[in-house]
């Protein structure tokens, strides 16, 4: 009995031990350890025309300093037609005039509705338009009747001048008509002095046109002599002579044929002449401010009224063929007035969009983890039943050593 029972429970170790070793299902999916999503690529921005970020070569020796270009928003402003980097025309339009401006706007200047343009976000250089973005900021820093006296540093600037002299006195006003009229140089750089210097007063005009939602704008002289990263459009043009034009000063000297103007020393004073051609030139201008340097090319922002209806024309980067440049912006007018007021292709704000909240990335997809390998169900019955078999033969052993004794 004691040997059967040994021979039993040898066999059904031998049994058990034989059979195979599990192994988890071919279906299970192996475990993987967690990784990171890769990272998204931001999404290019919507409209942007090829090689318009920055202006166009050839630079000026003023912009040896390289910098980055202005950052494009991801939506035009003004509404997302005027991406486009052709003409941007009303449904229907007749063609505009054939004019050599790399880009122009018109629009309303009361309405803000942009009417028709040419790559109106393109970025060029602004020249001497730009000097109406400082008057924003002198209007907004400067008491106009304050007193300001010349240092030499102030004319000692390339370019065009009013005239103003070391050791003179000017009121701010005064300066403003040099600055608009004469388009001075020298009035620029007296004005950012008394601003607190040439760096703080770019800062303001930067602050300003971001506020006006004239993002593609990067000022780098008070001037708009040429510098390092200076960059507009046409329509920030627009922008800056329409928000300008609400002021009643910077309206009444731009509107002036002629202001009377100081002299410093033993200079005797003068009458400043403004030198704006479509103000003598086009029925209804009332308004206007020109740019040249031969990296800007020719610039011009003007305003012109008629029947009552006011309009906004700025054209960047024109030449003065096949006609006078003028004679575009007239024609640009011209075409504009013939446009039905409702004709709209966007809007020439006042401030800055508020540009959509980007969406959060979505969750990574969980990773499956297979389970642990289970125990094959019949290596564990077999356990089992082994071991109820060795207590059963150890416990027979262990009653029959006791009756044996």
């Amino acid at each position: 009995m004691h040997a059967w029972r040994r021979s039993t429970v040898g066999a059904l170790v031998a049994a058990i031990l034989s059979l195979p070793l599990a192994t988890p299902s071919a279906s299970a999916a192996p475990y993987t350890t967690p990784t990171q999503p890769p990272a998204l690529a931001a999404p290019a921005p919507a409209g942007v025309c090829p090689g318009h970020e920055a202006p166009p070569g050839p630079p000026a020796r003023e912009e040896t300093v390289a910098m980055a270009p202005v950052a494009v928003p991801q939506q035009p402003v003004g509404g997302a037609r005027l991406g486009g980097c052709g003409d941007v025309l009303p449904d229907g339009a007749a063609p505009p005039p054939a004019v050599s401006a790399a880009g122009w706007v018109v629009a309303d200047l009361d309405s803000g509705a942009v009417l028709a343009a040419h790559d109106p976000h393109g970025r060029q250089r602004p020249a001497s338009t730009l000097k109406i973005l400082t008057t924003l900021v002198v209007r907004a820093q400067l008491d106009p009747d304050a007193d300001v006296v010349v240092a030499p540093e102030d004319v000692q600037v390339d370019g065009s001048k009013a005239g103003i002299g070391p050791g003179g006195h000017y009121s701010v006003r005064q300066l403003l008509a040099g600055l608009l009229l004469n388009s001075g140089n020298d009035t620029a750089m007296a004005l950012a002095r008394t601003m607190g210097g040439v760096p703080a007063t770019l800062q303001a005009m930067q602050a300003r046109a971001e506020q006006l939602g004239a993002l593609d704008t990067r000022p780098a002289t008070p001037s708009g002599l040429d510098g390092p990263g200076m960059s507009t459009s046409a329509y920030d043009l627009a922008v800056f002579f329409r928000v300008a034009l609400r002021d009643p000063l910077v309206r009444e000297t731009l509107a002036a044929p002629t202001v009377p103007f100081p002299g410093f020393a033993d200079r005797p004073g003068f009458m400043l002449a403004n030198d704006d051609p479509l103000l003598h030139t086009y029925p209804g201008a009332f308004a206007g401010k020109t740019g040249f340097t031969d990296a800007a090319r020719h610039t011009f922002v003007g305003a012109a009224e008629r029947n009552g209806r006011r309009l906004v024309v700025a054209l960047v980067r024109a030449e003065q063929h096949p006609v006078r440049m003028m004679a575009q912006a007239g024609a640009l007018l011209d075409y504009g007035f013939g446009l039905p007021p409702t004709a709209s292709v966007g809007t020439v704000v006042d401030a800055r969009p508020v540009e959509p909240t980007p969406a959060p990335a979505p969750a990574p997809a969980p990773v499956a983890i297979a389970p642990a390998p289970a125990t094959h169900p019949v290596r564990a019955w077999a356990v089992a039943a082994t071991v109820a078999l060795v207590l059963i033969a150890g416990t027979g052993i262990v009653l029959a050593r006791r009756r044996r004794g």
